[in-house]
């Protein structure tokens, strides 16, 4: 059975179990979802996630939400990705969810899909202090070590880079990290890895205006 995950290019939250999925080798599709365009909003999409947001994983009759929770069940599912100790497989999941994709994914709203008018500069100040504060425990944690919470990759590892593929600017320049650097290039060598906009439907350039030909 085929799962399926709604989702679109452009979230960092919907990458992680897509990610986890791909590199798992779960058998799953993805369902594109117009977020731009007002559907998690609607009622047919609530129907599904009364949260209104993506991802949702459904694969028969269970239906799940928050990327955590999706990875889990995929490392569960497969035994892969879980890692020897769970404990800190969750606690680096809770940190991502809190500390750093929990800052960064409204920071890159904010810089890069809000019109400029409309762009709240009090806000992006604060969560980019906050997101760099994240980003130095993060460096700091990988100074001595290739994966976040074990000896090899974990869901941990695709929670955390959930937002840091993206070529958009939100405050996160690779170069400044050394350590987070090396991480990443470790995770883009994992065989099965993708980009976000290789692995789900959705980005920016589906978006841009054409020009008239």
């Amino acid at each position: 059975m085929t799962a399926e995950l709604w989702c679109f290019g452009e979230s960092g939250n919907a990458y992680k179990p897509a990610l986890t999925m791909e590199l798992a080798g779960y058998d799953w599709s993805p369902v594109y979802v117009d977020f731009f365009g007002g559907e998690t909003r609607g009622s047919a999409f609530r129907a599904l996630n009364a949260m209104g947001e993506v991802p949702v994983f459904r694969e028969g009759d269970l239906t799940l939400t928050q990327s955590a929770v999706i990875q889990m069940h995929v490392a569960e599912r497969t035994g892969r990705f879980l890692g020897a100790d769970r404990n800190q497989t969750l606690r680096w999941l809770m940190f991502d969810n809190h500390k750093l994709s929990g800052q960064a994914g409204p920071l890159r709203f904010m810089m890069n899909f809000l019109p400029p008018e409309k762009r709240p500069q009090g806000g992006i100040d604060y969560l980019a202090g906050r997101v760099r504060a994240a980003y130095k425990i993060l460096d700091g944690h990988l100074a001595d070590r290739d994966w976040v919470a074990d000896r090899a990759p974990t869901i941990a590892d695709f929670a955390c880079c959930g937002y840091l593929f993206y070529p958009e600017p939100f405050g996160f320049d690779r170069a400044d990290w050394p350590n987070i650097d090396r991480w990443l290039d470790g995770i883009a060598a994992l065989p099965g890895w993708k980009h976000p906009y290789d692995l789900m439907p959705g980005k920016p350039s589906d978006r841009a205006p054409k020009e008239d030909q």
